[in-house]
């Protein structure tokens, strides 16, 4: 488990090269995002949102963070005001399977900044189930949360844009499940399927008003949260399917993220990429 941030241990040893168990080099930033207003959902914490958080404020974005947990919310707003500035961080409370909740996030982020330019969607649930033992509402809260959170924000983002009419981007974050059969996954596995499928609906209904939608499917990047619900044992099994012989840090996979949102993708619509070193 490491940490999102940049630091020493992230970077190769000296005299190290590319390659397999190597840790990778942090990238800085180039100003991708340079005066463009972002919203990330469930983005406290160092997972996958928090790092993306960190990565679109260092390539210029402003960003309104959002997430369920208020209290890490609350930290994590803290810790990036106290680095890029009060001005550039916010933060809102948002559970994505509360539609008014959705709605006040998407308001705020649009009148705090006198607009809106680009939308992360990587609110998801987890968890581990065989399907001859899983419960209704196991299934039903999976795919609220990652399906429907996702499709509830999307709609929301899509409804700024259009009034809006200046153009804006979305990515969404699905997974190599959705793609891949893993045992005790079905309900996850159908939630980023969906996501999968949504992106490429929602990309061809808004390419008419400018809008980009595209989404990530990262396969291990390793973060507190997966730490708690996954056994050591599962863990060690994904990683030695990975070709590096290791996980992704999560700045790996928010690197993805800045590309898609960022000016070198201006073609790129109803694409889902891959961000995995999986063996074929």
């Amino acid at each position: 488990m490491t940490d999102n941030k940049p630091g020493t241990d992230n970077k190769p040893g000296a005299g190290s090269k590319p390659g397999v168990g190597n840790k990778p080099q942090y990238v800085k930033g180039h100003g991708l995002l340079d005066g463009r207003t972002a919203v990330i959902t469930a983005a406290a914490g160092a997972g996958i949102g928090g790092a993306t958080a960190r990565r679109f404020l260092e390539e210029g974005a402003s960003v309104v963070i959002s997430d369920a947990h208020e209290r890490r919310l609350a930290e994590s707003e803290a810790e990036l005001a106290k680095e890029f500035g009060p001005d550039r961080v916010t933060s809102v409370p948002c559970d994505v399977t509360d539609e008014d909740q959705v709605r006040a996030l998407f308001s705020y982020a649009a009148e705090r900044h006198g607009g809106l330019d680009l939308v992360v969607n990587n609110a998801g649930l987890g968890g581990t189930s065989a399907i001859v033992d899983m419960a209704d509402e196991q299934w039903s809260k999976v795919l609220d949360v990652t399906l429907n959170g996702t499709f509830r924000c999307v709609r929301a983002a899509l409804r700024h844009f259009k009034e809006s009419g200046s153009g804006g981007v979305i990515v969404n974050n699905a997974s190599v499940i959705g793609w891949r059969a893993q045992a005790g996954q079905a309900h996850y596995a159908a939630a980023k399927a969906g996501v999968m499928a949504l992106t490429r609906t929602a990309a061809v209904e808004a390419a008419e008003y400018g809008v980009r939608v595209n989404a990530v499917s990262p396969s291990l990047a390793m973060h507190p949260h997966l730490v708690k619900v996954t056994t050591p044992e599962l863990l060690e099994e994904l990683t030695a399917r990975e070709a590096f012989g290791r996980y992704a840090e999560p700045w790996e996979v928010a690197n993805v993220i800045v590309f898609l949102a960022g000016p070198y993708s201006s073609y790129m619509t109803g694409e889902v990429v891959s961000v995995s070193s999986q063996h074929a």
